[in-house]
């Protein structure tokens, strides 16, 4: 695919040349817009950071809501997944990770192709003070107070250096030079230890605030009943590890640090679409290794729920994780002041 990669290159310059030279529009909306996207295709952490931002605004005494494209979903067009009852669609509907965020959060939210629109139509039909775009970074049809950009420090340090080039060979929507959009760099290390980024790639981020996050594993949840389970109790367990992100090291690595056995292991691409064909076959292969229980993310947690009739003789569980920041006083007080300076 490497002789692709000069064609993807030029598209993506003169999309971002008409954005720039003002060709194409933005469209502002009424209310402070905070963004969380990133370079790459693949998990980073924006779903974890739009959950965490979410908190943070509602602490601050703010009513958010979230907008995403909805990608994964069987619809068209815009469509209200949450308003302030509560979530109103199936995550096949609305898509996994805005269905994920709505369910967790408690807030409204809505899906569209269209963000401007989206985020308008969620202002006006449930009076949303605020709107986090999940997955935006590309999307600059829509203009945002805050622009945050997040990446997985697992591609920074890596040792192959086609995975940082150009999709379709590598995993890099925008080259790194796009960054300068950004007002934040958030590099997640997720569940690994802090390593040094090569410095040819951090000057990339120069004049750049950063910030640093990881994942925190809290407790286990039973998928049918909700029933939140200690770390500790699944110590040494020998589970069927059940897998449908982007990237499953992460996940896979987080249950070794708890010393959970994931040698048995089920692999689906992202944002799988689960039917009653891959429910057997994780029946099968539970039965097969001789699996205490199943183990899979929140992601792919809020799919499995409506086989539970299916699952009813396997105890299934996902992993409930934060993102947390090493600078977290710094963060908040950089998005609020952001917040601040808008609303005045």
């Amino acid at each position: 695919m490497l002789p692709f990669v000069p064609v993807y290159a030029l598209v993506t310059w003169v999309r971002n040349l008409l954005f720039d030279s003002g060709v194409f529009r933005i469209k502002k909306v009424d209310k402070p817009v905070i963004s969380a996207g990133n370079l790459t295709v693949g998990g980073s952490g924006k779903t974890p950071l739009v959950i965490y931002l979410a908190e943070l605004l509602k602490r601050e005494g703010f009513l958010p809501g979230v907008v995403s494209r909805g990608y994964g979903r069987t619809t068209k067009g815009y469509l209200l997944v949450a308003d302030k009852s509560g979530v109103k669609r199936t995550p096949e509907e609305s898509g996994d990770e805005i269905y994920q965020t709505a369910q967790e959060c408690g807030i409204p939210a809505a899906v569209g192709e269209k963000r401007a629109e989206a985020a308008e139509n969620l202002i006006k039909e449930t009076g949303v003070d605020s709107v986090i775009l999940d997955d935006a970074y590309q999307h600059r049809w829509i203009g945002r107070d805050i622009n945050l950009l997040i990446i997985a420090q697992r591609f920074l340090a890596d040792e192959n250096p086609l995975r940082r080039t150009l999709f379709p060979t590598g995993n890099l929507r925008e080259p790194f030079a796009r960054s300068n959009r950004a007002d934040a760099i958030i590099i997640n290390r997720k569940f690994t230890e802090k390593k040094e980024i090569p410095g040819r790639l951090m000057r990339h981020f120069e004049g750049k605030k950063i910030f640093n996050a990881r994942y925190e594993p809290l407790y286990f949840v039973d998928v049918k009943r909700g029933k939140h389970y200690e770390p500790a109790e699944f110590t040494g367990q020998k589970s069927l590890c059940v897998s449908g992100i982007a990237n499953p090291h992460s996940f896979f690595s987080a249950l070794g640090q708890l010393k959970i056995d994931t040698g048995n292991r089920m692999i689906f691409i992202d944002h799988k679409a689960y039917t009653v064909k891959e429910v057997e076959k994780i029946r099968k292969e539970f039965y097969a290794t001789n699996a205490f229980s199943v183990i899979t993310t929140q992601k792919d947690a809020v799919k499995l729920t409506r086989f539970s009739r299916e699952l009813d003789d396997i105890d299934i569980y996902f992993l409930k994780i934060r993102l947390r920041l090493d600078e977290e006083e710094e963060f908040e007080k950089f998005i609020q002041d952001k917040i601040k300076a808008k609303n005045i």
